[in-house]
């Protein structure tokens, strides 16, 4: 069954008990008082989708904050530029009414002029140059089940909602459509709520919540050709500033470039993150091609990353399904110093139709540390040549941080770089045609744990798992498929402690491949059904 095809409420999973409780969001005591309704139509609004009825609508908004009413549109179209919310207000589009933003760039605030550099673009620190345009307020929120529609036909143009130093704020039920710049965008937030929004044909991120905390997203659906949700802790305050306590749940997310995403602005930290039930549908992009990663985590400007959980996520057609990665871009640093990324959990997560493997990836001398996956099915288009299982990976320090940065990886399912501390627990790795790569490959890793794996026997003679300069590393429970070649392949002079214990041999042609500069000492296996004996098991020793 195709289920990238079927409905909305298929892709929803129903959500579950977090495994830990990161967020605890109170309705404020505001949400329960009787407050004014105002009509933005009693206050000059035409709604014809001709006028311009920005400052009818503003009047009904400033008059609505005197008191913390609630600001309604009735059907129609009403055309605006941008509006300036209060706090304490409720915003509400009713069915069948749509707030269009003007084509008319002089109808919408200038720019914002920063007194500091924020070493981003203008769509990151920007927070002026929108249609609703909150700065500093609290009690806020904007409700459908009516729509707002950016109005173009491209990327570049205002914001549909920005939102900067504000609190308690809540989305719901909206839907927006055609915005040319991010759909939803938070700078330095705290306690937001974003329910049931739909984003259709945005032509830039989703929702982007940057240095921003307590943020909870559920029940969303995305289609953009940037980023769907993307997570940021850029310089655009002037300060540096952690996202934390944020909560992504039963999204279903259509993009061409990040689904689920943290970084690439990176100057702060990031800290207790979780995404949730979620699915994933990739796009390729219409002159660039396949640029897309299902779950992409990356700290790369001295910030670090730490305490983040992806579970229950289901992919399909990206061009990775997993991508991790710290590097040292070093935006708004005067010497570009690498953060920390650590204590990462991904778990029951499948992929089909993948481009190329998932990574997980450091620098020299800063590795990433304490990396869990469990769980994981993934099945790769495959097709590579042998050739591509020896090739260099670029170590690429300073790049952007993306999916395509390092091209064809030497593995069809799993390539980790500059790791301390990595376990994969249940883990089956497929291709949809012969594919001569390893399925993971493991370059100066150290301390890795691989427990039941299962995976497709690679074309042309090739392992089905390469290490590299490899320190404590143990392979249990392995069930070797008809047509394996070598299980493993050993390389590098420092390729040390290689365990392999309780597996099942007995279809593979050998267990290892070790070159003349591994050490004689470096493996040892005890409890495995060799090749060639399927019933009987060798003692301990050391090869």
């Amino acid at each position: 069954m195709d289920w990238t095809n079927h409905s909305r409420r298929a892709f929803l999973w129903r959500s579950a008990g977090l495994a830990a409780p990161l967020l605890l969001f109170r309705r404020p005591l505001w949400a329960a008082e009787v407050r004014a309704e105002l009509d933005v139509r009693n206050h000059g609004a035409k709604g014809d989708g001709r006028t311009i009825d920005t400052r009818a609508i503003q009047t009904a908004i400033d008059a609505a904050g005197q008191s913390g009413g609630t600001v309604s549109f009735p059907p129609g179209e009403y055309l605006s530029g941008t509006l300036h919310l209060r706090s304490h207000i409720t915003l509400r589009l009713d069915t069948g009414a749509t707030l269009i933003a003007s084509k008319d760039d002089a109808d919408f605030d200038p720019v914002e002029r920063l007194g500091y550099d924020s070493f981003s673009d203008p769509e990151t620190s920007d927070f002026r140059f929108a249609l609703l345009q909150g700065h500093n307020l609290a009690n806020l929120s904007i409700f459908g089940p009516g729509q707002i529609d950016g109005n173009r036909t491209r990327r570049e143009g205002p914001k549909p909602i920005a939102l900067k130093l504000c609190r308690n704020v809540r989305i719901h039920d909206l839907t927006i459509a055609n915005a040319p710049n991010y759909n939803i965008s938070l700078l330095g937030c705290d306690g937001v709520n974003i329910q049931g929004v739909t984003i259709r044909n945005g032509y830039s991120d989703g929702i982007d919540p940057d240095c921003c905390q307590n943020v909870r997203i559920s029940n969303c659906l995305i289609e953009s050709q940037d980023d769907a949700i993307v997570l940021k802790t850029s310089f655009a305050l002037g300060i540096r500033r952690a996202t934390q306590n944020v909560q992504v749940t039963n999204c279903h997310l259509t993009t061409i470039h990040n689904a689920l995403k943290l970084g690439t602005e990176s100057t702060g930290h990031f800290k207790n993150i979780v995404f949730r039930n979620c699915t994933i549908a990739g796009r390729s992009h219409a002159w660039k091609g396949d640029l897309s990663s299902g779950v992409s985590l990356g700290t790369v400007d001295g910030g670090s990353l730490e305490g983040v959980l992806v579970s229950d996520i289901r992919m399909a057609n990206v061009r990775a399904p997993i991508f991790v990665r710290l590097g040292k871009r070093g935006r708004a640093q005067d010497v570009p110093m690498a953060g920390t990324l650590t204590n990462i959990s991904i778990s029951n997560v499948v992929a089909v139709g993948a481009m190329t493997a998932s990574s997980i990836t450091g620098v020299p001398g800063h590795p990433v540390s304490e990396i869990r996956l469990r769980n994981v099915r993934v099945t790769a288009r495959g097709g590579a040549r042998a050739e591509v299982a020896g090739q260099i990976v670029p170590e690429l320090e300073k790049s952007y941080p993306d999916a395509y940065m390092f091209k064809d990886l030497p593995a069809y399912g799993l390539y980790c770089r500059h790791v301390r501390g990595l376990t994969l627990d249940d883990i089956e790795l497929n291709t949809d045609q012969p594919d001569a790569r390893p399925a993971v490959v493991l370059d100066d890793v150290r301390h890795a744990r691989m427990r039941t794996l299962q995976a497709m026997p690679p074309a042309e003679g090739q392992p089905l798992v390469w290490l590299r300069s490899v320190q404590d590393y143990q392979l249990r429970g392995l069930r070797a498929r008809p047509g394996t070649k070598a299980v493993l392949r050993l390389s590098g002079v420092r390729t040390a402690r290689v365990g392999l214990v309780g597996n099942d041999f007995s279809q593979a042609d050998k267990v290892a491949m070790i070159d003349a500069s591994v050490p004689a000492t470096a493996l040892r296996m005890e409890g495995n059904v060799m090749p060639g004996h399927p019933t009987r098991r060798e003692g301990p020793k050391t090869s």
